[in-house]
């Protein structure tokens, strides 16, 4: 049974979508909660709907990272799970890309992921749980991915050596992997309101359980990560995708 009464927790990119679900739900399990967003508007709306604390930070700048780091220190002292699930998705074939669109992707999604684990570690208790959001796109070649995917599977070749690093400090790692989530995120891949619709009703008849994934319905799974009913699991990727990526050859 899951038991987060008085845990410490830290939620990167916590104002929309699975951290925001998984704020809510681990805020009304118990656990001390503080959220992390980019923008001041709404990660006070997240504090406000979720009962967490609210922190702007950009996790791709190292001085905010910094500063979160201290914030957390001040607000929970040593911290028992490490949610980081802040990240970008925008999506252009590789003759458009530009290093604007690589950097920006890679700063945040595996450059920040790594250096909010670095600079926690110092206060992460022994015994604690760290969380990756990854995707299935670290698996599959979609078109027009080409940053996005190669960020996630960076970002799972950290869990790996996290877990083995951190084991002797009893500190587990894991990544989500989620498929198609109804998340504000789908909605900023830079695609044309009716192309995204098109894609997105396309992506569904490919779902063997046809339907894009609650936020709620990640959230379940991370929880299950950051508590001690996976005791025993670290280093692992849990695919949560309605089975999109089991590629099957009827249907």
């Amino acid at each position: 049974m899951q038991n987060f009464q008085d845990k410490k927790v830290v939620i990167t990119g916590g104002t929309t979508g699975i951290g925001l679900a998984t704020a809510k739900e681990l805020v009304a399990m118990g656990a001390k909660v503080i959220v992390t967003g980019r923008h001041r508007d709404s990660v006070i709306a997240a504090a406000k709907e979720t009962g967490a604390t609210g922190i702007v930070s950009d996790q791709s700048k190292l001085a905010d990272i910094d500063g979160l780091v201290g914030e957390a220190g001040k607000h929970l002292g040593k911290v028992d799970v490490l949610f980081i699930n802040a990240g970008i998705a925008a999506f252009a074939p590789i003759s458009a890309i530009t290093e604007e669109h690589y950097d920006s992707i890679m700063d945040i999604n595996f450059k920040g992921a790594v250096f909010t684990l670095q600079k926690f570690l110092p206060i992460l208790n022994d015994g604690a749980s760290v969380v990756f959001l990854s995707s299935i796109n670290a698996y599959n070649a979609m078109e027009n991915t080409t940053a996005y995917a190669a960020s996630k599977a960076a970002l799972n070749t950290l869990t790996k050596i996290a877990a083995i690093e951190l084991a002797p400090r009893g500190i587990r790692v894991n990544a989500v992997c989620p498929g198609p989530v109804n998340t504000p995120l789908w909605g900023k891949v830079g695609m044309p309101e009716e192309q995204l619709q098109q894609v997105a009703a396309l992506i569904q008849t490919k779902v063997p359980l046809k339907k894009f994934a609650s936020p709620e319905e990640i959230a379940k799974t991370v929880i299950f990560l950051a508590s001690a009913d996976s005791s025993n699991t670290t280093g692992a990727e849990f695919v949560v995708d309605g089975g999109f990526n089991l590629h099957t050859m009827i249907g």
